[in-house]
């Protein structure tokens, strides 16, 4: 898939969730796909990947709260500008998780 192509109808509703996660909360891959009730944390991933330049993608992170390493520092530092807390590293999910 070329990286200019149209976001497909998953990767829509895959960003529609992410644009409404408020500042300084976050979710996970996999409360994405569960949300949507379909899809799971890598389709979800993939679709972020392809299409999430426009929407708070650093607001998603994995399960275990730990950050993507590709942008990891521009992910924790942006994280941290908005008061997330982190423990060991990783983004305590127990105080900052949120669902829809």
């Amino acid at each position: 898939m070329a990286r200019d192509a149209l976001p497909t109808p998953f990767a829509e509703e895959v960003l529609d969730i992410v644009a409404t996660i408020p500042e300084g909360r976050v979710m996970a891959y996999s409360d994405i796909a569960a949300a949507l009730g379909h899809g799971g944390a890598r389709q979800v991933g993939q679709a972020m990947a392809r299409f999430g330049s426009g929407v708070p993608w650093w607001r998603v992170l994995r399960n275990d709260g730990s950050c993507a390493d590709v942008h990891r520092d521009e992910q924790v530092s942006r994280l941290k500008a908005e008061g997330v807390r982190f423990t060991g590293g990783r983004v305590d999910m127990g105080t900052a998780r949120w669902q829809p």
